[in-house]
């Protein structure tokens, strides 16, 4: 929602699996909230702590709301729930609205499922996993398509 917890994090799982596998210069990795709550803010540093236990660092991001030009750049962009998905499909050009969908629908038997928001609940580390996981069946995913 407000580009601090979920999102900079997957943000920053996904990186971090792209340049472990040496592929950095074949992606373009931003992620961006649907809400304006935390424009110019750098992730929650509750996220941040978390992903530096696992070897990613967040600092250096910078929350940002989706614009209508992000859905005509990326050729992938993911949700973290139902509620954020539904808002992205409704700014969404209809032509690019292929283009949506879940994080977790990345991993296998997630087909539909929410990343918990840690911003209430605390669940860092269990979001990071669980983001990262994902991230890493994403990256089989595209790379295996590519080849």
């Amino acid at each position: 929602m407000g580009n601090i917890c979920r999102s900079p994090t997957a943000e920053g799982a996904f990186k971090s699996q792209v340049e472990r596998h040496n592929l950095s210069k074949l992606f373009e990795i931003d992620s961006a909230g649907t809400h304006a709550y935390h424009l110019g803010e750098h992730p929650d540093r509750r996220a941040q702590k978390s992903a530096i236990k696992f070897g990613v660092d967040l600092s250096t991001q910078k929350a940002r709301q989706v614009h209508e030009s992000d859905f005509y750049y990326y050729d992938y962009i993911f949700a973290m729930d139902m509620s954020n998905m539904s808002d992205l499909v409704s700014i969404c050009p209809k032509e690019h609205q292929h283009k949506i969908s879940l994080m977790l629908d990345n991993l296998p038997n997630s087909l539909g499922q929410s990343v918990p928001d840690p911003y209430f609940e605390g669940r860092f580390d269990e979001v990071f996993n669980m983001l990262n996981l994902s991230s890493e069946f994403l990256l089989k995913s595209l790379t295996k398509n590519s080849t």
